[in-house]
């Protein structure tokens, strides 16, 4: 069976909306971009080989998430040691309005009730499925018991608002910390906690 592994940037205040984006992708969100200053040899290296590692059996994105990332990584340089990884893995998208063919390259859309959908592809796989942004994507998949592990980068920010991974509809959850604590010269803290 698949794992569902949620790879996320969040606040100390548990925001995870837009941490590399513009306002104007994002609905005029103020705070676009927090992540970015804090980016480092230290974090580039670990998601390198996280990615290398995991993942394999492709990605698992929202509408909005898969559509921010369609709009850049196709485009991008296969220079990018990222770039070939993320353009060639399969794709799954949670969407009540996009419509088949997706454009970006191996791309599909998940049919019917979401959290079947991905029950379904755990099921079927040994790989890794991983969840990038997604807010709304990983509430449902919260609610239906369906994620195994969170990758947590938490930034030494607190910005008070914005979209939150964990709300106050969540489930209360238990969860085990990991591995070893990686944190950046930055001061981003890179955590692993399995459900």
């Amino acid at each position: 069976m698949g794992r569902i592994v949620v790879t996320n940037h969040m606040t100390l205040d548990g925001v995870m909306q837009a941490p590399a984006g513009r306002p104007e992708q994002h609905g005029g969100y103020p705070h676009a971009g927090w992540a970015e200053a804090r980016n480092d040899e230290v974090m580039g290296t670990f998601m390198g080989e996280r990615m290398a590692s995991g993942g394999r059996g492709g990605l698992l994105l929202g509408r909005r998430t898969y559509e921010d990332l369609a709009a850049v990584w196709p485009h991008q340089s296969e220079v990018n040691p990222y770039t070939k990884v993320i353009n060639h893995m399969p794709k799954y998208v949670a969407s009540r309005t996009l419509k088949e063919p997706l454009e970006w390259n191996n791309s599909r859309l998940l049919e019917g009730d979401v959290a079947e959908a991905v029950a379904r592809l755990k099921d079927e796989s040994d790989e890794g499925l991983v969840v990038l942004g997604s807010a709304d994507l990983i509430q449902t998949l919260m609610r239906h018991d369906l994620i195994d592990e969170f990758l947590l980068l938490i930034h030494p920010v607190v910005l008070g608002s914005g979209k939150r991974l964990f709300t106050e509809e969540d489930p209360t959850t238990e969860l085990t910390l990991d591995g070893k604590v990686v944190t950046t010269t930055t001061g981003v803290i890179i955590a692993t906690y399995r459900g």
